[in-house]
This record gives structure tokens, sequence and C-alpha cells, in this order.
């Protein structure tokens, strides 16, 4: 299992970007979370598999059709105790 900590900009708010990727994240079989971050970015934490992860990566830099994503940082993370996949409030 490998942990992953996104932090991705653009047009990412107001586009049901959020409800996208837990939708996705589900089907990927990930365990994790994803919330609003006050900069206008988004901000999730995906822990699984390594191809798992792999894949929600390339999928979050097309997002949901409304969003326009311009970067994704992407870093390791340390595991948390997690269940399923959540919307955590905006930091």
């Amino acid at each position: 299992m490998i942990v992953r900590r996104l932090i991705i900009t653009g047009r990412v708010q107001r586009v049901f970007y959020r409800d996208w990727t837990i939708a996705t994240a589900q089907v990927l079989g990930l365990q994790g979370w994803v919330r609003n971050r006050r900069d206008g970015s988004v901000e999730a934490l995906l822990a699984g598999e390594e191809e798992q992860v792999a894949r929600m990566i390339e999928a979050c830099r097309e997002g949901p059709p409304a969003a326009e994503v311009t970067n994704i940082d992407v870093s390791e993370a340390e595991l948390e105790p997690l269940s399923g996949f959540v919307r955590r409030p905006t930091s």
C-alpha cells in the first residue's frame, strides 16, 4: 500500500470535483479523503495499491467535465486511520 497527498489547482472548486473524486476513488478501491482549501485548490489523500493510486492521479489530471486542472503536486504521505473515501471540511 502507498499513500500520496495531492494538491490540485486550476478551476477545481464549484465544478463537483470532490464528488467526482469520491466516486472515482471508490471505483478504484482506494481509501482516503478529499477537501477544498481556502486558496481555491483541492487537496486529496489517496491510499491503496500502487497501480490504483497511479490511475487515480492520472484521472485527477482531467477531473469532472467542468474542471480545468492546471497542476497537481504529488507527495508521499503518512498513512492515517482511514475508513473508505470521504469528504473533509475545507481547510
